[in-house]
């Protein structure tokens, strides 16, 4: 009996829709998580400027959070908001807030005080100061944690695989439980290469959203 090849071409010709049903879901979990977790980083870095003493507290949740393997997480979700899409969004945003706050609350703080104390001496308003000074000057640790962030959400929607939650995980873990390479191959290799381009993707950006360090 022949060994089953590692990849079966005439498969995936005949299963381009599943391919693609998968990556859209994959890429649809990403995002969500992605942006849901941007936006709540940021207001809980806001208020940890805000309110000083409010940093340790945001800080000891976060690495509580992070240390809950995502196995466990995704499983304790499922009893509550069934096996649709909702639970690898809400596992995924908390990993996504928990890997990107602390990035975040790190960039602004090392903002150099005497630049703030000069913008202040301008006269800027806290708007004015935050999208004048703060955020140009924060923005290269800002991309390093979108970047973190991002890649780390796109292997993490995998593991939803496991309980056919949707993604690539699925082609893996269909392709375990019928000895079938080709699945997990295609479902690894696409995974890999969805990571690279969002990752470069964030490269481009942060450079088109500072020009002045592209030209320095």
């Amino acid at each position: 009996m022949d060994a089953e090849p590692l990849i079966r071409w005439d498969w995936l010709g005949n299963h381009l829709d599943d391919v693609w049903e998968r990556t859209t879901e994959h890429l649809l979990l990403t995002v969500v998580a992605f942006f849901a977790g941007l936006v709540i980083s940021a207001m809980l870095t806001s208020i940890s400027r805000r309110w000083r003493w409010t940093a340790t507290p945001i800080s000891a949740v976060t690495t509580v959070l992070y240390t809950i393997p995502s196995i466990v997480l995704f499983a304790a979700l499922i009893p509550w908001l069934g096996t649709g899409l909702s639970v690898p969004a809400v596992a995924l945003t908390t990993y996504s807030l928990v890997v990107l706050t602390p990035f975040l609350i790190v960039a602004f703080d090392e903002v150099d005080r005497a630049t703030l104390d000069a913008a202040d001496a301008m006269g800027m308003t806290r708007r004015q100061r935050l999208v004048s000074v703060e955020i140009p000057l924060a923005l290269p640790a800002v991309i390093a944690g979108l970047r973190v962030t991002a890649v780390t959400i796109i292997g993490l929607v995998t593991v939803g695989g496991i309980f056919g939650l949707g993604g690539y995980g699925n082609l893996i873990q269909d392709g375990l439980n019928r000895a079938f390479p080709t699945l997990i191959v295609v479902g690894v290799v696409l995974s890999v290469l969805m990571a690279l381009v969002v990752d470069l993707l964030l490269v481009a950006v942060g450079a088109m959203v500072s020009p002045w360090r592209r030209s320095r």
